[in-house]
């Protein structure tokens, strides 16, 4: 994969390679929460016992669109081979029934004799067909429309020209579908997710004096995502007063970024964060609830506009709560250099440590006293490199 080449950093997850390295094979095994998505956007439900198969084949273009590759070439290839082959056995029955593969009258067209009431020069329905191997390259050459130019229908038989017709329409169609159908898979909204990224851990410090729940995103590619949106779900299992239990209750939470509301602005990595106040389903997290047995899974979603082809396309991702970091803030990435910003993708996913109180956000809102006993950490801002400037003129003693 690309992370172990080293093109990309593994300190960031791209979306459909997040589980490129399976956490077994770097930790022990341990029991942890199963995913509701996956790091890769993938959604871990399995549908079981569905009854009503046929409501698929309602919307025959969409199912094809969703098959695997190996299954829609088969389907692809299968489709002209039944057309030709059945087209091929009916341009053979016209000729058998119209007589033009009997033996005697083919000799009696070679000779140009008359006999048995048929007249001299006998015509056929379609030229050149004696047998079903003519007739299935006869149904090849119409419905692809080659035109070899040994086998033509004559207007000896109306039949065999209204089946000309019928073939011709068939072909276009099935041509329209199967080509339709592979350029959706090959443009699908899913690809353009590959370039969209998000920070392998999130985190939770403090922004402001209150804590608040962090990630980056980023987008690799120089065309833009237009009006992207950014929101995020914590999914838990909630039991109601009645006694009712929710396995996969999913709560919005409301999202803050530095352009405001959920929309972004995606030109380079942004921080993506909530604050945790009384509204918050995070107001009574704290670092130890940040283990793999605590039942906690946010889920982000980010939605927007492909600049180039105009098609809405979804990043997903989500983040277990032995994946948030408590007192961790992302290192600055971004720095100016040569009139222009530059971005460091090898540091998207790094966090250092900072002055952080481990308590909840409701504890911390009703004791302010906590606030006054942490250090401040110095702020982060956007590096400017050192650039040395030559000058433009040079000051000399005039001779003179």
């Amino acid at each position: 994969m690309l992370s172990r080449k080293g093109i990309i950093p593994e300190e960031y997850v791209l979306t459909r390679l997040a589980e490129d390295v399976p956490d077994h094979a770097r930790y022990r095994a341990r029991e942890r929460r199963a995913r509701f998505v996956g790091k890769n956007g993938a959604c871990n439900v399995a549908h079981k016992n569905i009854r009503e198969q046929g409501r698929f084949l309602q919307d025959v273009f969409t199912t094809l669109v969703d098959l695997k590759w190996p299954h829609t070439l088969l389907i692809f290839t299968m489709s002209f081979l039944c057309s030709w082959l059945l087209f091929g056995m009916v341009w053979w029955l016209i000729a058998f029934a119209h007589g033009d593969l009997d033996h005697s009258t083919r000799l009696q067209r070679e000779n140009g004799e008359g006999a048995a009431g048929a007249p001299a020069g006998f015509v056929p329905c379609v030229t050149s067909i004696h047998s079903f191997t003519s007739a299935f390259l006869f149904s090849i050459e119409v419905q692809v429309t080659i035109g070899f130019g040994g086998r033509m229908v004559t207007e000896e038989c109306p039949a065999a020209i209204l089946v000309l017709i019928v073939q011709n329409i068939v072909g276009l169609v099935i041509n329209a579908i199967m080509l339709g159908c592979i350029f959706m898979k090959t443009s699908q909204a899913h690809r353009r997710a590959e370039t969209l990224i998000f920070s392998k851990h999130a985190v939770i410090a403090l922004r402001e004096g209150k804590l608040c729940f962090m990630l980056r995103v980023g987008d690799l590619r120089k065309s833009m995502i237009i009006s992207a949106t950014i929101r995020m779900q914590v999914v838990k299992k909630t039991a109601s007063l009645e006694g009712e239990v929710v396995p996969l209750n999913q709560i919005d939470i409301q999202m803050e970024n530095p352009v405001g509301g959920n929309s972004i602005f995606l030109v380079s990595p942004l921080i993506i964060y909530h604050v945790i106040d009384k509204n918050s389903p995070l107001y009574d997290i704290s670092p130890l609830n940040l283990h793999h047995h605590e039942d906690l899974e946010i889920i982000v979603i980010l939605e927007g506009v492909v600049e180039t082809t105009g098609i809405t396309t979804q990043a997903r991702t989500s983040y277990l709560a032995d994946e948030i970091l408590w007192g961790q803030r992302f290192v600055p990435i971004v720095a100016e250099e040569d009139g222009q910003y530059s971005v460091d993708y090898s540091k998207f996913g790094n966090t250092v440590k900072v002055p952080t109180p481990s308590c909840t956000a409701r504890q911390l809102e009703e004791d302010k006293s906590i606030m006054d006993t942490m250090p401040l950490s110095p702020k982060g801002t956007i590096r400017k490199r050192s650039v040395k400037l030559k000058p433009k003129f040079t000051i000399s003693d005039d001779p003179s």
